[in-house]
């Protein structure tokens, strides 16, 4: 199957040859027959594998069939980096029609978002936040909004947009075609998809919660204090030249990133607190080989498109089992191979026991030599209680103590 035969308009086929895409990946090839036929959809599908040319070439496709003077496409997303990365993407694809693009978030002033919405504007990504603002400043008219487009929806549902969300429909056209797409479906994605779609056809392309399976995923047990000199060793001794890492808090992406330049492996940190010109300075540092490290949280582990990437290190084992999916979806992306390494301290245990039950299998375990745990350190036996809610509360106090009071700790484990 090619792209020409899912009778896309020639002009989008063109420039997806010029980009060299011929042929649809299977999320793709599922669900842009689904949309041009005019339906609601709810899909899930990995990361990397393809997502926003599913939803925007099909309508794409319909916008060229029936020219209009307003805003006809929007696309909500939970983060800048996403926003950017699905504006570069739609640019690629609508690179030989007229269509006008316009990308809106927040860190950066409103003034020349506000001065390109007025020079016309038929699809807009825009993140809830600098979307309600531009709303508020009335200068959006959505009267002939026809193709809603939540991209990453667990994102914005973890982050905590589910007011902002609300208050944007109360001002859309109830009549629209809406899709959901995200990497992750659960209950709450569900409860969201019956507020938001219209009797919709439900696309899962590979198994619920699962990892894309050309990405090699590792534990490495280490004990908390040696971590940062772990990861400069792989990195230095490896040879590795573009390696992203997560850190679970900005304080310590920063102290990290710092430490590791130190030890001469050129590194940068990305989160929330930095401004808008300095994240894209890091990423483009990152991409362009200006650094070697580039260490993110994971509010900015979404929308990081980086094509060849091959080494993702979880420095932290993240408090929400699902950004585990979203981090290492950062590499194998589009069918190439990756390695994913996650670096475990004892008192972590319990949260690599929360992503194996959410991918259903277990994670290989072992010792680096020169950096086993040492045995020797006193352990507080961690009893996890079955009862679902009160696991849910302790991961609430865990999560309220980032900053490093943490109480829970595991008498560590040997390699399995």
């Amino acid at each position: 199957m090619t792209f020409a035969t899912l009778g896309l308009d020639p002009r989008l086929v063109d420039a997806l040859t010029t980009a060299n895409l011929t042929e649809p990946t299977q999320v793709q090839s599922d669900t842009i027959p689904v949309i041009l036929a005019g339906k609601d959809v709810m899909v899930g599908a990995q990361t990397g594998t393809g997502k926003t040319a599913a939803f925007s070439l099909p309508i794409l496709h319909q916008l060229l069939q029936s020219p209009a003077d307003n805003i006809r496409m929007l696309v909500l997303t939970p983060t800048r980096e996403l926003a950017q990365q699905v504006y570069a993407n739609i640019r690629t694809y609508a690179a030989n029609t007229s269509l006008k693009v316009i990308q809106a978030y927040g860190g950066v002033s409103l003034t020349p978002q506000i001065q390109a919405l007025s020079q016309g504007c038929d699809i807009l990504i825009a993140t809830p936040g600098r979307l309600l603002d531009l709303m508020f400043k009335q200068v959006v008219d959505f009267s002939g909004l026809a193709y809603l487009v939540f991209d990453e929806a667990d994102r914005m549902l973890d982050m905590g947009f589910k007011d902002e969300i609300n208050r944007v429909l109360r001002r859309l056209p109830a009549q629209r075609q809406t899709l959901l797409f995200s990497a992750t479906l659960d209950d709450s994605i569900f409860a969201l998809s019956k507020r938001l779609l219209n009797q919709p056809e439900v696309i899962e392309v590979h198994a619920r919660n699962s990892t894309v399976s050309t990405v090699e995923q590792i534990v490495y047990q280490v004990d908390a204090d040696r971590k940062r000199e772990l990861v400069s060793y792989l990195i230095g001794a490896r040879n590795w030249h573009q390696v992203l890492l997560f850190s679970r808090t900005k304080q310590g992406a920063d102290a990290l990133a710092k430490e590791m330049s130190k030890d001469g492996i050129p590194s940068d940190s990305i989160h929330g607190d930095k401004s808008q010109g300095a994240r894209d300075r890091a990423l483009e540092n990152f991409k362009s080989g200006k650094i070697r490290a580039l260490i993110a949280t994971d509010v900015a582990s979404r929308g990081i498109d980086i094509p060849e990437l091959e080494y993702v290190i979880n420095v932290d084992l993240p408090y929400q089992a699902e950004d585990y999916i979203h981090r290492i979806g950062r590499t194998g992306r589009a069918g190439k191979s990756g390695m994913a390494i996650s670096l475990l301290s004892p008192d972590e245990n319990w949260l690599l026991e929360e992503i194996e039950t959410l991918l259903k299998s277990r994670l290989p375990q072992q010792w680096l030599a020169g950096f086993e745990p040492d045995l020797n350190k006193p352990a507080v036996s961690n009893r996890r209680d079955s009862n679902s809610a009160q696991r849910r509360r302790a991961k609430s106090r865990a999560m309220g103590n980032a900053s490093g009071n943490k109480r829970r700790r595991n008498k560590p484990n040997s390699p399995r």
